[in-house]
């Protein structure tokens, strides 16, 4: 680790995921065998705060969110107990359930979400005490299924790009994520926090939703130009460090100072070995974030972060498949990375 000392919030949704492993999607009125059930963390902080204390115990990562009083907030706060992730910060909803998104995993990898938004629609900045921060980097995710957050603020445009801008008043840099959401109107709801955010972790199709741009061709190939492209526009719409973009062939960095563009193929694990992929992009996200941290070269950081994404899929939950740094630098060294 770094010599920093202050260590990094994670603050955003924090979701129990219902994991079922079928064999298939079914159409509307069909079957599909539901092979295991199961319970595990999910959402933002559960998540990404989680694999960052697994790759780095010693890391100082704190927990901001809200959940409801029942026995899932229970069960959630006694595995953030259990990794070492701080919790002062998480508040309780009076009215809400805690969050919860049945999960359906299929052996390819591929996996759908039904969600119930529950105490996490609540979550707002009269729920951070601001002043108290005293973090080095401040994360927080998903914008699009945060209401409180995603709702419209007259002069930052939403409530989300308030809180970073008063975040980044106090010397803290501000880090943001975002979850896919067909239904969504991402430029009015993302857009606005680009201008307070100093790193912005997204995947493919969340990023391109901004530009316009088809990330992959008629072949299904991601389209590397129009990630760059899409890059660009996230720059020139205020982030003001690093952009990072992440699919399943690759990830990809933009340096806004340097205008530096870095591309790093993704591992590649036998379809074999794969048990599930619930997770993955908080694994790559966490990843990226250590690297960060630790002020690693953009490569450096690629790497790590893909590495860290692809453990996820050796099990079917989120936080499972992690494992400290040198076990992940292991991984990244056994298995050869694909070509794109």
């Amino acid at each position: 680790m770094s010599n920093n000392s202050n260590g990094i919030v994670v603050a955003g949704n924090i979701i129990v995921d219902i994991v079922k492993t079928v064999d298939c999607y079914p159409e509307i009125g069909m079957l599909a065998n539901v092979s295991s059930v199961s319970r595990a963390v999910g959402g933002c902080v559960s998540n990404t705060g989680i694999d960052l204390k697994k790759i780095d115990p010693s890391l100082p990562v704190s927990a901001i969110g809200k959940v409801g009083k029942d026995d899932v907030a229970d069960f959630l706060l006694g595995q953030f107990d259990k990794y070492g992730l701080e919790r002062s910060g998480v508040t309780l909803s009076k009215t809400q359930p805690t969050s919860f998104s049945d999960v359906m995993s299929m052996p390819s990898g591929e996996r759908t979400f039904f969600h119930g938004r529950g105490a996490n629609a609540e979550f707002s900045p009269a729920d951070i005490d601001i002043d108290s921060l005293s973090c080095d980097i401040f994360h927080i995710g998903y914008i699009l299924l945060l209401d409180a957050m995603d709702a419209k603020d007259s002069e930052y445009g939403t409530v989300m790009a308030r809180l970073l801008a008063e975040v980044q008043k106090r010397g803290i840099k501000t880090s943001i994520d975002v979850v896919s959401d067909s239904s969504s109107d991402y430029k009015s709801k993302i857009l606005p926090s680009l201008k307070y955010s100093n790193y912005a972790i997204m995947n493919e199709i969340e990023s391109t939703m901004l530009s316009d741009l088809d990330a992959y061709d008629e072949n299904g190939n991601v389209i590397t130009e129009n990630i760059r492209k899409t890059m660009e526009l996230m720059a020139a719409a205020g982030v003001k460090d690093k952009i990072v973009i992440h699919c399943k062939d690759a990830g990809f960095c933009y340096d806004v100072a340097t205008k530096r563009f870095t591309c790093v193929p993704s591992l590649n694990i036998p379809k074999g070995e794969i048990k599930g992929s619930v997770g993955a992009g908080d694994a790559f996200c966490a990843g990226t974030l250590y690297g960060i941290y630790n002020g690693w070269d953009d490569e450096e950081i690629l790497k790590f972060a893909s590495a860290s994404a692809a453990c996820n899929l050796f099990a079917e939950n989120s936080i499972d498949g992690l494992r400290e740094k040198a076990e992940i630098e292991k991984i990244a060294e056994k298995y050869g990375r694909k070509e794109i």
